[in-house]
């Protein structure tokens, strides 16, 4: 098997990190959202919900077919990244394009 190239382990590295990173302005946007401070849709609650199952399927037969079919680790890892990323990615664009909603003061 070839040996993961110092890139290729900073690009798993780099990806994990968006991961977080991307996760964390979600989570963020929507909590701020619940308490009114940021404008979301109101099926954002649900949606939050809704969203997980398929994503973490999508990643989990992701990263088992990278394992079967015999990939390095960090291979495997970005297998099941991707597709996490990608949930991630567009609802950190969709609530960032909302914006703040400052509560009105009388």
């Amino acid at each position: 098997m070839k040996i993961a190239t110092p890139a290729e382990l900073i690009g798993a590295s780099t990806a994990l990190t968006m991961l977080v990173w991307e996760t964390n302005a979600v989570m963020s946007m929507r909590v701020l959202g619940m308490m009114g401070l940021w404008s979301v849709a109101p099926s954002e609650n649900a949606r939050m919900f809704s969203e997980k199952p398929a994503a973490f399927a999508k990643s989990a037969a992701a990263g088992m077919s990278a394992a079967v079919s015999g990939k390095r680790p960090d291979e495997v890892a970005m297998a099941m990244i991707k597709p996490l990323r990608a949930k991630t990615r567009s609802n950190s664009a969709r609530l960032a394009k909302k914006g703040p909603s400052f509560p009105k003061l009388k």
